[in-house]
Protein backbone atom coordinates (compact mmCIF):
# COMPACT_ATOMS: atom_id res chain seq x y z
CA UNK A 1 0.00 0.00 0.00
CA UNK A 2 1.36 3.38 -0.93
CA UNK A 3 2.57 5.35 2.07
CA UNK A 4 2.83 2.34 4.37
CA UNK A 5 6.05 1.53 6.16
CA UNK A 6 7.04 -1.34 3.90
CA UNK A 7 7.37 1.01 0.91
CA UNK A 8 10.12 3.06 2.55
CA UNK A 9 13.75 2.34 1.92
CA UNK A 10 15.31 0.60 4.90
CA UNK A 11 18.01 3.29 5.06
CA UNK A 12 15.43 6.03 5.58
CA UNK A 13 14.25 4.62 8.91
CA UNK A 14 16.35 5.25 12.01
CA UNK A 15 15.08 3.76 15.28
CA UNK A 16 11.56 3.73 13.84
CA UNK A 17 11.60 7.42 12.84
CA UNK A 18 11.48 8.69 9.28
CA UNK A 19 14.07 11.27 8.24
CA UNK A 20 12.83 14.45 6.49
CA UNK A 21 12.70 13.96 2.74
CA UNK A 22 15.09 15.98 0.57
CA UNK A 23 13.77 18.62 -1.82
CA UNK A 24 14.77 16.54 -4.83
CA UNK A 25 12.92 13.51 -3.47
CA UNK A 26 11.90 11.11 -6.25
CA UNK A 27 8.63 9.29 -5.62
CA UNK A 28 9.52 6.54 -8.09
CA UNK A 29 12.37 5.52 -5.81
CA UNK A 30 9.81 4.18 -3.33
CA UNK A 31 8.05 1.92 -5.80
CA UNK A 32 9.31 -1.60 -5.73
CA UNK A 33 8.81 -4.40 -8.25
CA UNK A 34 6.57 -5.86 -9.61
CA UNK A 35 5.00 -2.44 -10.27
CA UNK A 36 6.25 -1.29 -13.70
CA UNK A 37 8.19 1.96 -13.46
CA UNK A 38 6.45 3.27 -16.57
CA UNK A 39 3.18 3.26 -14.67
CA UNK A 40 4.31 5.67 -11.98
CA UNK A 41 3.22 9.27 -12.46
CA UNK A 42 3.49 12.17 -10.03
CA UNK A 43 3.89 9.84 -7.10
CA UNK A 44 0.85 7.73 -8.07
CA UNK A 45 1.13 3.97 -8.27
CA UNK A 46 -0.68 1.65 -10.64
CA UNK A 47 -1.11 -2.09 -10.31
CA UNK A 48 -2.48 -4.53 -12.84
CA UNK A 49 -5.49 -6.69 -12.03
CA UNK A 50 -7.49 -8.95 -14.28
CA UNK A 51 -11.10 -8.17 -15.07
CA UNK A 52 -13.79 -9.66 -17.27
CA UNK A 53 -12.77 -13.21 -16.44
CA UNK A 54 -9.16 -12.71 -17.47
CA UNK A 55 -9.84 -11.28 -20.91
CA UNK A 56 -8.67 -7.77 -20.04
CA UNK A 57 -6.43 -6.07 -17.55
CA UNK A 58 -7.10 -2.84 -15.75
CA UNK A 59 -4.64 -0.67 -13.92
CA UNK A 60 -5.65 0.06 -10.34
CA UNK A 61 -4.44 3.57 -9.66
CA UNK A 62 -3.50 4.03 -6.04
CA UNK A 63 -3.35 7.46 -4.45
CA UNK A 64 -0.26 9.63 -4.46
CA UNK A 65 2.44 8.93 -1.91
CA UNK A 66 1.86 11.61 0.73
CA UNK A 67 5.62 11.85 1.36
CA UNK A 68 5.79 13.75 -1.94
CA UNK A 69 3.50 16.50 -0.61
CA UNK A 70 3.73 16.40 3.19
CA UNK A 71 4.15 19.58 5.24
CA UNK A 72 7.44 19.44 7.09
CA UNK A 73 7.54 20.17 10.82
CA UNK A 74 10.54 22.37 11.61
CA UNK A 75 11.95 23.94 14.76
CA UNK A 76 11.08 27.62 15.37
CA UNK A 77 13.89 30.14 14.93
CA UNK A 78 15.19 31.88 18.03
CA UNK A 79 13.68 35.23 17.04
CA UNK A 80 10.30 33.92 15.84
CA UNK A 81 8.51 35.43 18.81
CA UNK A 82 9.77 38.84 17.74
CA UNK A 83 9.47 38.66 13.96
CA UNK A 84 6.20 36.73 13.77
CA UNK A 85 7.49 34.92 10.66
CA UNK A 86 6.46 31.53 12.00
CA UNK A 87 2.86 32.58 12.67
CA UNK A 88 2.61 34.23 9.26
CA UNK A 89 3.94 31.09 7.56
CA UNK A 90 1.48 28.82 9.34
CA UNK A 91 -1.42 31.18 8.65
CA UNK A 92 -0.54 31.05 4.96
CA UNK A 93 -0.42 27.26 4.96
CA UNK A 94 -3.82 27.03 6.65
CA UNK A 95 -5.35 29.59 4.27
CA UNK A 96 -4.18 27.59 1.26
CA UNK A 97 -5.41 24.37 2.86
CA UNK A 98 -8.84 25.91 3.43
CA UNK A 99 -9.04 26.91 -0.24
CA UNK A 100 -8.10 23.36 -1.23
CA UNK A 101 -10.79 21.91 1.05
CA UNK A 102 -13.37 24.27 -0.41
CA UNK A 103 -12.49 23.19 -3.94
CA UNK A 104 -12.51 19.48 -3.11
CA UNK A 105 -15.85 19.80 -1.34
CA UNK A 106 -17.37 21.23 -4.53
CA UNK A 107 -16.44 18.02 -6.36
CA UNK A 108 -17.45 15.46 -3.79
CA UNK A 109 -19.82 12.74 -5.02
CA UNK A 110 -18.50 9.24 -4.41
CA UNK A 111 -18.37 8.97 -0.62
CA UNK A 112 -21.30 9.00 1.80
CA UNK A 113 -20.56 12.10 3.82
CA UNK A 114 -23.17 14.77 4.43
CA UNK A 115 -21.23 18.02 4.08
CA UNK A 116 -24.25 20.24 4.64
CA UNK A 117 -23.74 21.38 8.23
CA UNK A 118 -22.94 24.43 10.30
CA UNK A 119 -21.55 23.95 13.79
CA UNK A 120 -20.36 27.50 14.36
CA UNK A 121 -22.23 27.62 17.66
CA UNK A 122 -19.96 24.88 19.02
CA UNK A 123 -16.66 26.64 18.27
CA UNK A 124 -16.69 27.98 21.86
CA UNK A 125 -16.00 24.43 23.10
CA UNK A 126 -12.79 23.90 21.13
CA UNK A 127 -10.74 25.26 24.04
CA UNK A 128 -11.56 22.20 26.18
CA UNK A 129 -10.04 18.72 26.15
CA UNK A 130 -13.27 16.74 26.42
CA UNK A 131 -12.72 13.02 26.96
CA UNK A 132 -15.43 10.42 27.64
CA UNK A 133 -13.08 7.65 28.69
CA UNK A 134 -14.79 4.60 30.17
CA UNK A 135 -18.44 3.65 30.37
CA UNK A 136 -20.76 6.45 29.14
CA UNK A 137 -23.31 5.66 31.87
CA UNK A 138 -20.89 5.82 34.81
CA UNK A 139 -19.03 9.04 35.56
CA UNK A 140 -15.27 8.72 35.96
CA UNK A 141 -12.79 10.81 37.96
CA UNK A 142 -12.00 12.82 34.84
CA UNK A 143 -14.44 15.70 35.06
CA UNK A 144 -14.08 17.29 31.61
CA UNK A 145 -16.50 15.00 29.77
CA UNK A 146 -19.74 15.14 27.77
CA UNK A 147 -21.49 12.01 29.04
CA UNK A 148 -24.75 13.90 29.51
CA UNK A 149 -24.77 14.65 25.78
CA UNK A 150 -23.61 11.14 24.88
CA UNK A 151 -26.35 9.35 26.82
CA UNK A 152 -28.94 11.74 25.36
CA UNK A 153 -27.82 10.74 21.87
CA UNK A 154 -27.82 7.04 22.78
CA UNK A 155 -31.36 7.31 24.17
CA UNK A 156 -32.47 8.88 20.86
CA UNK A 157 -31.07 5.97 18.85
CA UNK A 158 -32.44 3.38 21.30
CA UNK A 159 -35.92 4.85 20.76
CA UNK A 160 -35.36 4.78 17.01
CA UNK A 161 -34.54 1.07 17.14
CA UNK A 162 -37.20 0.29 19.79
CA UNK A 163 -35.14 -0.71 22.78
CA UNK A 164 -36.03 0.48 26.29
CA UNK A 165 -33.62 2.56 28.36
CA UNK A 166 -33.16 -0.18 30.93
CA UNK A 167 -32.50 -2.81 28.25
CA UNK A 168 -29.75 -1.26 26.13
CA UNK A 169 -26.09 -0.36 26.42
CA UNK A 170 -24.05 1.57 23.91
CA UNK A 171 -21.50 4.27 23.30
CA UNK A 172 -20.37 6.78 20.71
CA UNK A 173 -17.53 5.25 18.76
CA UNK A 174 -14.70 6.83 16.81
CA UNK A 175 -16.01 5.49 13.47
CA UNK A 176 -18.28 2.90 11.86
CA UNK A 177 -15.52 0.30 11.85
CA UNK A 178 -15.27 0.49 15.64
CA UNK A 179 -19.01 -0.20 15.80
CA UNK A 180 -18.50 -3.36 13.75
CA UNK A 181 -15.51 -4.40 15.83
CA UNK A 182 -17.52 -3.95 19.03
CA UNK A 183 -20.71 -5.61 17.76
CA UNK A 184 -18.83 -8.67 16.55
CA UNK A 185 -16.76 -8.76 19.75
CA UNK A 186 -19.96 -8.85 21.81
CA UNK A 187 -21.18 -11.73 19.65
CA UNK A 188 -17.90 -13.56 20.15
CA UNK A 189 -18.09 -13.06 23.93
CA UNK A 190 -21.68 -14.36 24.00
CA UNK A 191 -20.71 -17.33 21.81
CA UNK A 192 -16.94 -17.93 22.24
CA UNK A 193 -16.99 -20.85 19.80
CA UNK A 194 -19.40 -19.31 17.32
CA UNK A 195 -18.77 -18.96 13.59
CA UNK A 196 -18.97 -15.53 11.96
CA UNK A 197 -21.10 -15.44 8.80
CA UNK A 198 -20.90 -12.44 6.46
CA UNK A 199 -21.64 -11.87 2.80
CA UNK A 200 -18.61 -11.75 0.54
CA UNK A 201 -19.33 -8.11 -0.16
CA UNK A 202 -19.45 -7.01 3.46
CA UNK A 203 -17.31 -4.11 4.59
CA UNK A 204 -13.65 -5.01 5.05
CA UNK A 205 -13.87 -4.20 8.77
CA UNK A 206 -16.02 -7.31 9.29
CA UNK A 207 -13.24 -9.55 8.04
CA UNK A 208 -10.72 -7.46 9.95
CA UNK A 209 -12.68 -8.29 13.11
CA UNK A 210 -12.53 -11.99 12.26
CA UNK A 211 -8.74 -11.79 11.93
CA UNK A 212 -8.30 -9.74 15.09
CA UNK A 213 -10.46 -12.03 17.20
CA UNK A 214 -9.17 -15.25 15.59
CA UNK A 215 -12.73 -16.20 14.64
CA UNK A 216 -13.71 -18.80 12.11
CA UNK A 217 -15.38 -16.84 9.31
CA UNK A 218 -17.64 -18.15 6.54
CA UNK A 219 -18.21 -15.93 3.52
CA UNK A 220 -21.69 -16.15 2.01
CA UNK A 221 -22.44 -15.55 -1.68
CA UNK A 222 -24.42 -12.51 -2.81
CA UNK A 223 -27.04 -11.75 -5.44
CA UNK A 224 -26.17 -9.39 -8.32
CA UNK A 225 -27.91 -6.62 -6.39
CA UNK A 226 -25.26 -6.98 -3.69
CA UNK A 227 -27.48 -8.39 -0.94
CA UNK A 228 -26.76 -11.66 0.82
CA UNK A 229 -27.86 -14.88 -0.93
CA UNK A 230 -30.07 -16.35 1.80
CA UNK A 231 -30.22 -19.79 0.17
CA UNK A 232 -26.43 -20.04 0.22
CA UNK A 233 -26.51 -18.72 3.78
CA UNK A 234 -28.81 -21.56 4.85
CA UNK A 235 -26.63 -24.14 3.08
CA UNK A 236 -23.57 -22.94 4.96
CA UNK A 237 -25.46 -22.91 8.27
CA UNK A 238 -26.44 -26.55 7.74
CA UNK A 239 -22.78 -27.43 7.33
CA UNK A 240 -22.01 -26.06 10.81
CA UNK A 241 -25.06 -26.84 12.90
CA UNK A 242 -22.92 -27.84 15.87
CA UNK A 243 -21.64 -24.27 16.43
CA UNK A 244 -23.54 -21.06 17.23
CA UNK A 245 -23.88 -18.46 14.47
CA UNK A 246 -22.66 -14.86 14.69
CA UNK A 247 -24.12 -13.07 11.67
CA UNK A 248 -23.24 -9.73 10.11
CA UNK A 249 -26.17 -8.15 8.25
CA UNK A 250 -25.49 -5.20 5.92
CA UNK A 251 -27.95 -2.33 6.05
CA UNK A 252 -26.96 -0.46 2.90
CA UNK A 253 -23.43 0.13 4.10
CA UNK A 254 -21.04 2.04 1.90
CA UNK A 255 -18.40 -0.20 0.35
CA UNK A 256 -20.13 -3.24 1.60
CA UNK A 257 -22.10 -4.90 -1.17
CA UNK A 258 -19.52 -3.84 -3.78
CA UNK A 259 -20.41 -0.17 -3.71
CA UNK A 260 -24.04 -0.98 -4.55
CA UNK A 261 -25.73 0.21 -1.35
CA UNK A 262 -27.80 -2.97 -1.07
CA UNK A 263 -29.76 -3.91 2.04
CA UNK A 264 -29.66 -7.49 3.33
CA UNK A 265 -33.09 -8.94 4.09
CA UNK A 266 -32.97 -9.14 7.89
CA UNK A 267 -36.27 -11.00 8.16
CA UNK A 268 -35.14 -13.61 5.64
CA UNK A 269 -31.80 -14.02 7.45
CA UNK A 270 -33.70 -14.75 10.68
CA UNK A 271 -36.01 -17.15 8.83
CA UNK A 272 -33.07 -19.08 7.36
CA UNK A 273 -31.47 -19.35 10.79
CA UNK A 274 -34.67 -20.85 12.17
CA UNK A 275 -35.06 -23.21 9.18
CA UNK A 276 -31.50 -24.44 9.75
CA UNK A 277 -32.39 -25.33 13.33
CA UNK A 278 -30.81 -22.35 15.13
CA UNK A 279 -32.94 -21.22 18.06
CA UNK A 280 -32.60 -17.63 19.29
CA UNK A 281 -30.24 -18.71 22.05
CA UNK A 282 -27.82 -20.02 19.42
CA UNK A 283 -27.31 -17.00 17.19
CA UNK A 284 -26.27 -13.36 17.43
CA UNK A 285 -26.96 -10.80 14.68
CA UNK A 286 -24.98 -7.58 14.26
CA UNK A 287 -26.52 -5.03 11.88
CA UNK A 288 -23.93 -2.95 10.08
CA UNK A 289 -25.93 0.16 9.21
CA UNK A 290 -23.14 2.72 8.86
CA UNK A 291 -24.96 4.73 6.18
CA UNK A 292 -28.50 3.47 5.65
CA UNK A 293 -29.11 2.37 9.24
CA UNK A 294 -30.24 5.91 9.98
CA UNK A 295 -32.08 6.36 6.67
CA UNK A 296 -34.16 3.17 6.66
CA UNK A 297 -36.44 4.11 9.58
CA UNK A 298 -37.71 7.01 7.47
CA UNK A 299 -38.45 4.99 4.31
CA UNK A 300 -42.03 3.75 4.36
CA UNK A 301 -41.47 0.56 2.35
CA UNK A 302 -38.25 -0.39 4.09
CA UNK A 303 -38.10 -3.38 6.44
CA UNK A 304 -37.61 -2.30 10.02
CA UNK A 305 -34.38 -2.63 11.90
CA UNK A 306 -35.64 -3.06 15.44
CA UNK A 307 -34.63 -4.79 18.64
CA UNK A 308 -38.12 -6.28 18.74
CA UNK A 309 -36.53 -8.74 16.33
CA UNK A 310 -33.85 -11.13 17.65
CA UNK A 311 -30.83 -8.97 16.83
CA UNK A 312 -27.87 -8.33 19.12
CA UNK A 313 -26.48 -4.97 18.03
CA UNK A 314 -26.73 -2.12 15.52
CA UNK A 315 -24.06 0.38 14.54
CA UNK A 316 -24.22 3.52 12.39
CA UNK A 317 -21.77 6.25 11.44
CA UNK A 318 -22.26 9.76 12.74
CA UNK A 319 -20.17 11.44 10.06
CA UNK A 320 -22.17 10.05 7.15
CA UNK A 321 -25.89 10.83 6.93
CA UNK A 322 -26.04 12.84 10.17
CA UNK A 323 -23.24 15.12 9.02
CA UNK A 324 -20.60 15.36 11.74
CA UNK A 325 -17.26 17.06 10.89
CA UNK A 326 -15.20 14.35 12.58
CA UNK A 327 -15.47 10.55 12.14
CA UNK A 328 -17.69 9.00 14.79
CA UNK A 329 -20.47 6.45 15.17
CA UNK A 330 -23.09 4.96 17.44
CA UNK A 331 -23.12 1.39 18.71
CA UNK A 332 -26.18 -0.03 20.52
CA UNK A 333 -26.46 -3.52 21.98
CA UNK A 334 -28.52 -5.33 24.60
CA UNK A 335 -27.52 -4.64 28.20
CA UNK A 336 -27.48 -8.30 29.18
CA UNK A 337 -25.00 -9.06 26.38
CA UNK A 338 -22.44 -6.41 27.27
CA UNK A 339 -21.97 -7.68 30.82
CA UNK A 340 -19.59 -10.28 29.40
CA UNK A 341 -17.28 -7.44 28.34
CA UNK A 342 -17.54 -5.02 31.28
CA UNK A 343 -14.66 -4.60 33.69
CA UNK A 344 -14.18 -2.28 36.66
CA UNK A 345 -11.28 0.13 36.18
CA UNK A 346 -10.00 1.64 39.44
CA UNK A 347 -7.86 4.16 37.55
CA UNK A 348 -11.05 5.66 36.09
CA UNK A 349 -13.37 4.98 39.02
CA UNK A 350 -15.69 3.62 36.34
CA UNK A 351 -16.48 0.53 34.31
CA UNK A 352 -15.46 -0.03 30.73
CA UNK A 353 -16.77 -2.22 27.92
CA UNK A 354 -15.63 -0.08 25.01
CA UNK A 355 -12.87 -0.91 22.54
CA UNK A 356 -10.98 2.36 22.80
CA UNK A 357 -9.79 3.92 26.03
CA UNK A 358 -10.01 7.66 25.53
CA UNK A 359 -12.99 8.69 23.41
CA UNK A 360 -13.68 11.95 21.64
CA UNK A 361 -15.93 13.98 23.93
CA UNK A 362 -16.67 16.59 21.27
CA UNK A 363 -18.41 14.13 18.90
CA UNK A 364 -21.41 13.49 21.21
CA UNK A 365 -22.01 17.25 21.43
CA UNK A 366 -21.99 17.61 17.64
CA UNK A 367 -24.41 14.69 17.29
CA UNK A 368 -26.67 16.01 20.07
CA UNK A 369 -26.71 19.43 18.42
CA UNK A 370 -27.79 18.21 14.98
CA UNK A 371 -30.32 15.68 16.33
CA UNK A 372 -31.97 18.47 18.28
CA UNK A 373 -31.99 20.82 15.30
CA UNK A 374 -33.44 18.32 12.82
CA UNK A 375 -35.37 15.77 14.83
CA UNK A 376 -37.16 12.80 13.29
CA UNK A 377 -39.16 14.97 10.87
CA UNK A 378 -36.06 16.77 9.66
CA UNK A 379 -34.27 13.51 8.91
CA UNK A 380 -37.36 12.16 7.16
CA UNK A 381 -37.37 15.16 4.80
CA UNK A 382 -33.67 14.72 4.06
CA UNK A 383 -34.10 10.99 3.35
CA UNK A 384 -36.95 11.70 0.93
CA UNK A 385 -34.87 14.36 -0.80
CA UNK A 386 -31.90 11.99 -1.19
CA UNK A 387 -34.01 9.17 -2.63
CA UNK A 388 -35.80 11.56 -4.99
CA UNK A 389 -32.52 13.02 -6.28
CA UNK A 390 -30.98 9.55 -6.61
CA UNK A 391 -33.87 8.41 -8.84
CA UNK A 392 -33.52 11.59 -10.89
CA UNK A 393 -29.80 10.99 -11.40
CA UNK A 394 -30.22 7.34 -12.30
CA UNK A 395 -32.91 8.19 -14.87
CA UNK A 396 -30.71 10.91 -16.41
CA UNK A 397 -27.83 8.45 -16.77
CA UNK A 398 -30.02 5.89 -18.52
CA UNK A 399 -31.51 8.55 -20.81
CA UNK A 400 -27.94 9.46 -21.80
CA UNK A 401 -27.19 5.83 -22.69
CA UNK A 402 -25.12 5.05 -19.61
CA UNK A 403 -25.79 1.77 -17.81
CA UNK A 404 -26.91 2.42 -14.24
CA UNK A 405 -28.60 0.75 -11.28
CA UNK A 406 -30.29 2.00 -8.13
CA UNK A 407 -31.36 -0.45 -5.45
CA UNK A 408 -34.91 0.16 -4.28
CA UNK A 409 -34.02 1.24 -0.75
CA UNK A 410 -30.82 3.10 -1.54
CA UNK A 411 -29.48 6.49 -2.56
CA UNK A 412 -26.35 4.94 -4.10
CA UNK A 413 -26.41 5.12 -7.90
CA UNK A 414 -24.12 2.59 -9.59
CA UNK A 415 -23.01 3.19 -13.19
CA UNK A 416 -20.29 2.48 -15.75
CA UNK A 417 -16.84 3.35 -14.51
CA UNK A 418 -15.37 6.45 -16.20
CA UNK A 419 -12.37 5.75 -18.45
CA UNK A 420 -10.30 8.65 -17.12
CA UNK A 421 -8.72 8.32 -13.68
CA UNK A 422 -8.20 12.07 -13.47
CA UNK A 423 -11.94 12.50 -13.86
CA UNK A 424 -12.46 9.88 -11.14
CA UNK A 425 -10.13 11.73 -8.79
CA UNK A 426 -11.65 15.11 -9.56
CA UNK A 427 -15.14 13.95 -8.56
CA UNK A 428 -13.80 11.60 -5.84
CA UNK A 429 -15.68 8.59 -7.16
CA UNK A 430 -15.50 5.20 -5.46
CA UNK A 431 -14.84 2.52 -8.08
CA UNK A 432 -14.56 -1.23 -8.17
CA UNK A 433 -13.95 -3.20 -11.33
CA UNK A 434 -16.14 -1.86 -14.13
CA UNK A 435 -18.46 0.17 -11.92
CA UNK A 436 -18.41 3.43 -10.01
CA UNK A 437 -21.02 5.05 -7.84
CA UNK A 438 -22.42 8.35 -6.65
CA UNK A 439 -23.85 8.49 -3.13
CA UNK A 440 -26.64 11.06 -3.08
CA UNK A 441 -26.47 12.76 0.31
CA UNK A 442 -28.37 15.81 1.62
CA UNK A 443 -25.67 18.17 0.32
CA UNK A 444 -25.83 16.72 -3.22
CA UNK A 445 -28.11 19.00 -5.19
CA UNK A 446 -29.73 18.54 -8.59
CA UNK A 447 -27.42 21.27 -9.89
CA UNK A 448 -24.31 19.36 -8.80
CA UNK A 449 -25.63 16.13 -10.34
CA UNK A 450 -26.31 17.97 -13.61
CA UNK A 451 -22.83 19.50 -13.62
CA UNK A 452 -21.29 16.07 -13.10
CA UNK A 453 -23.41 14.44 -15.79
CA UNK A 454 -22.71 17.18 -18.34
CA UNK A 455 -18.97 16.85 -17.79
CA UNK A 456 -19.22 13.06 -17.93
CA UNK A 457 -21.01 13.23 -21.29
CA UNK A 458 -18.35 15.58 -22.66
CA UNK A 459 -15.62 13.20 -21.52
CA UNK A 460 -17.38 10.15 -22.98
CA UNK A 461 -17.59 11.86 -26.36
CA UNK A 462 -13.79 12.13 -26.24
CA UNK A 463 -13.15 8.63 -24.88
CA UNK A 464 -15.25 6.85 -27.49
CA UNK A 465 -14.85 9.13 -30.52
CA UNK A 466 -12.38 6.97 -32.46
CA UNK A 467 -14.11 3.70 -31.64
CA UNK A 468 -11.07 2.18 -29.93
CA UNK A 469 -12.65 2.28 -26.48
CA UNK A 470 -16.16 1.14 -25.69
CA UNK A 471 -18.33 1.58 -22.58
CA UNK A 472 -17.66 -1.14 -20.04
CA UNK A 473 -20.01 -4.09 -19.78
CA UNK A 474 -21.44 -4.05 -16.25
CA UNK A 475 -23.96 -6.88 -16.61
CA UNK A 476 -22.07 -9.14 -14.18
CA UNK A 477 -22.14 -6.34 -11.59
CA UNK A 478 -25.68 -4.98 -11.92
CA UNK A 479 -27.55 -7.43 -14.16
CA UNK A 480 -28.13 -7.42 -17.91
CA UNK A 481 -31.24 -5.24 -17.69
CA UNK A 482 -29.18 -2.40 -16.20
CA UNK A 483 -26.27 -2.67 -18.65
CA UNK A 484 -26.20 -0.51 -21.79
CA UNK A 485 -22.99 -1.75 -23.38
CA UNK A 486 -22.96 -2.67 -27.08
CA UNK A 487 -23.89 -6.25 -26.24
CA UNK A 488 -26.80 -5.51 -23.92
CA UNK A 489 -28.45 -2.39 -25.37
Amino acid sequence: MVGSVHTLNEDSRINGAVEPLPEDFDATALIMDPVPSSLVDNGSVNEEVQINKGKEKRLIVLGRNIHTMCLEVTEPDADDDVTGDREAYMAGVLARYKRALTERTKHHLGYPYNLDFDYGALSQLQHFSINNLGDPFIESNYGVHSRQFEVGVLDWFARLWELEKNEYWGYITNCGTEGNLHGILVGREVFPHGILYASRESHYSVFKAARMYRMECVKVDTLWSGEIDCDDFKDKLLQNQDKPAIVNVNIGKFLSTTVKGAVDDLDMVIKKLEEAGFSQDRFYIHCDGALFGLMMPFVKRAPKVTFKKPIGSVSVSGHKFVGCPMPCGVQITRLNYVNALSRDVEYLASRDATIMGSRNGHAPIFLWYTLNRKGYRGFQKEVQKCLRNAHYFKDRLVEAGIGAMLNELSSTVVFERPHDEEFVRKWQLACKGNIAHVVVMPNITIEKLNDFLNELLEKRATWFQDGKDQPYCISSDVGEKNCLCALHK
